[in-house]
């Protein structure tokens, strides 16, 4: 019947259904069946009252959107449509350029039974409080709370606000404690994920350079003093993308400036599960004055299908990020709540961050090497002790964009570390995911890599 359509002129007017059961030998049921596809496709139209014609074929031109930019107008800051880490390339290529850990990383079977629960609980019908489940910001309380030396007083669940993924936390305490055009205190480089959470909240980046051992607190007060900022964005454990870990000399260095000034600190500890050669070591658990507002995810180590973090936070700050939570997405979703408390309180989690760990350092050592190996004309400013990433420094006359396009010409795909940086950048830098999967292709994404960067030299 189709064939027939695209034969006939348009206008043609199609016989009957009763015409065409006889005509095809097919039934009534099938008949009418095939019309209706035929009408949903735009093949046939119905002119009641008078039968079914072929319809006529409407010339296609492009759609112009081009009224939309006038009616938009210019956007307040530039955001990028889709950053490196988030990319999806060619299924049969290395990347390197995530920002997640492979599968095989995470605690899958826990995961699954954890839904499975989940959806059989009542947590999957009902309604959860703005600041979640009292489970489940008991047990982040408590995991701070063993963090907190003697003689300090520990949060407790009622300080905990869990969130729909750290990122809407970032926003919500940018939104809350900054404001917009205001200025916000930030490590360079940072997460790029920061900078983005900042564009959006309209504040106003200030850059403090941090190196491996983290910001040199003279640099930070120094910040502090000229631009009266009253909060500053950190990541003390593993940075993203350095690695660093702040000692705990620095910790109390930091907090001195930060006290001293009245003023926040954003505890940013997005890899506390991801510790190799040391653990992490919340810098909110030095604090019980109100100064840190202690951000932690669990969705990188649990699952990134299962976007859970939480924000604790004391005194009215807290209350001030509640009620932004509140008017931004009213609550999370109880189901995912009830499944990743499930998962964190088995028995097996612990067993499985021991076994994390021990292959966190065979990949990392495993990518370490391949590029000592194979791209000698590049360094490591160190090996990191936690996270999932290498930062590595590139000559200075490296082109970054061409590099990455002609590694992912070769399969292997790359994070040019330009978006990394709040402001210029200090280098020429590429952030490396070893903890991405196909571990046994390190060596060769490494050839290609040195191989690209010797072309340019």
């Amino acid at each position: 019947m189709r064939q027939w359509i695209a034969g006939a002129p348009p206008g043609a007017q199609l016989p009957s259904n009763r015409v065409l059961v006889a005509q095809y030998g097919a039934s009534p049921v099938t008949v009418a069946s095939a019309m209706r596809t035929l009408r949903g496709l735009g093949l046939i139209e119905t002119r009641p009252g008078v039968g079914t014609f072929v319809r006529a074929t409407r010339s296609s031109r492009s759609p112009d959107y081009a009224w939309q930019t006038a009616a938009l107008g210019s956007p307040r800051a530039r955001i990028p449509v889709l950053s490196a880490p988030m990319r999806y390339g060619a299924p049969d290529a290395v990347a390197l350029h995530s920002g997640y850990p492979a599968r095989e990383l995470l605690p899958h079977r826990l995961v699954r039974a954890a839904l499975t629960r989940a959806a059989r609980s009542e947590a999957a019908l009902s309604r959860s409080a703005v600041t979640g489940l009292p489970d489940l910001q008991a047990w982040f309380a408590q995991e701070l709370a063993e963090a907190v030396p003697a003689g300090r007083s520990a949060p407790g669940p009622r300080d905990v606000v869990v969130l729909p993924g750290s990122q809407s936390g970032l926003s919500s305490a940018f939104r809350a404690l900054v404001g917009h055009g205001q200025p916000l205190l930030i490590e360079s480089p940072t997460y790029w994920g920061a900078i983005i959470a900042a564009a959006q909240a309209g504040v106003r980046i200030v850059p403090v350079p941090s190196g491996v051992e983290g910001p040199d607190p003279d640099e930070l007060a120094r910040a502090f003093d000229d631009t009266g900022a009253r909060v500053f964005y950190a990541q003390p454990n593993f940075a993203n993308p350095t690695g660093a870990q702040w000692s705990t000399e620095r910790v109390e260095q930091i907090l001195d400036v930060v006290r001293t000034r009245k003023a926040f600190l954003i505890d940013d500890n997005w890899a506390h599960d991801f510790g190799i050669d040391s653990t992490s070591r919340p810098v909110a658990a030095h604090d019980d004055d109100g100064h840190v507002i202690y951000l932690r995810s669990l969705t990188k180590s649990v699952s990134p299908a299962m976007r859970v973090a939480a924000v604790i936070a004391r005194g009215p700050v807290r209350e001030r990020i509640v009620a932004d939570r509140g008017a931004e997405s009213m609550y999370v979703s109880g189901a995912l709540q009830a499944a990743v408390l499930d998962v964190v309180t088995q028995p097996a989690w612990r067993s499985h961050l021991r076994d994390l760990r021990a292959q966190l350092r065979q990949r990392r050592d495993h990518l370490v090497a391949c590029l000592a190996d194979h791209v000698n004309v590049a360094r490591l400013e160190q090996v990191p002790p936690g996270g999932l990433h290498l930062w590595l420094r590139l000559p200075d006359q490296t082109d970054l964009d061409r590099l990455v396009r002609d590694c992912e010409a070769e399969k292997v795909l790359v994070a040019a570390g330009t978006e990394w940086f709040p402001a210029e950048p200090s280098g020429r830098y590429l952030r490396l995911n070893f903890s991405g999967p196909e571990p046994d292709r390190f060596e060769e994404a490494a050839r290609v890599i040195g191989r690209s960067l010797r072309r340019q030299l």
